[in-house]
Formats: structure tokens, C-alpha cells, sequence
């Protein structure tokens, strides 16, 4: 069953994305998915994985979604994570200073269920399996 980390500050943003994931039909077996509601939260919750993907937001009012990604791509466990981040934050420099940091893909809000979906299963099928 693939894991998904789900960090983002908000809940409703949080209970759309677990929704959106947990009824595509593309998973059959279901997704596990772990919410953190801050980067901090994040940090502290990493060490359980390994997950399969990382969905961050970048404004959190801690540790931001690109500190999380720069932590990620340092740590041997996590360096390959692919790291999808979902964000209000537009432009096309915002895009591009994240994807140099390290993301993997980036989806502007507000996004559809379906637009979500087809990213996260785009990052599934391509990635090896992070535990079995």
C-alpha cells in the first residue's frame, strides 16, 4: 500500500487531499495516509517512513514547505522521496525555485480532485516501492 505524507497547515486543504486520495479508484488496495500540519510536524514524522511521496505546501507558519524539501534531499532516507508541492504561490519563479530545491512536481491551488490525482498516481507508478 503506498504512503503518502501529507503536510499542509490547513485542514480543510489537509481533508480535501486525504478525500481526493482515498476515493481514487486507481488504488485499489487504498493509500495510507499520514497528515502533519506543519513542517515541524513533518520533521518529526520522516523518520517513521520511508513514504512513497511527500505532498507540501510551501507557506506554513513554521518550517516552510522548500526548508522541509532542502531537509529532505540532505537526509540519505529520504533524498529520493519524490516531493510534490501544492501551493497558491503562482509564478513562474515560484515554480522554478521550489523544482531546483528538489520538488518533483508542483500543482497551483486551487487545483481539482482529479488534477491531484493523476500527479500523485503520475509519482506512484514511476517510483520504486518504498517498502512492500
Amino acid at each position: 500500500m503506498p504512503r503518502i505524507l501529507v503536510v499542509e497547515d490547513s485542514v480543510s486543504m489537509r481533508s480535501f487531499v486525504r478525500s481526493a486520495l482515498e476515493s481514487d479508484s486507481r488504488s485499489s488496495a487504498g493509500l495510507d495516509v499520514v497528515e502533519a500540519s506543519s513542517g515541524f510536524e513533518a520533521l518529526r514524522l520522516l523518520p517513521r517512513g520511508p513514504y512513497d511521496l511527500v505532498i507540501t505546501d510551501i507557506n506554513m507558519p513554521d518550517i516552510n514547505g522548500l526548508e522541509l524539501i532542502s531537509f529532505m534531499r540532505r537526509n540519505e532516507l529520504h533524498k529520493d522521496t519524490p516531493v510534490l508541492i501544492i501551493s497558491t504561490q503562482s509564478s513562474e519563479r515560484d515554480r522554478a525555485r521550489g523544482l531546483s530545491l528538489g520538488a518533483n512536481g508542483y500543482l497551483i491551488k486551487p487545483f481539482s480532485q482529479e488534477d491531484l490525482q493523476n500527479e500523485v498516481w503520475r509519482f506512484l507508478a514511476a517510483a520504486p516501492k518504498a517498502h512492500g
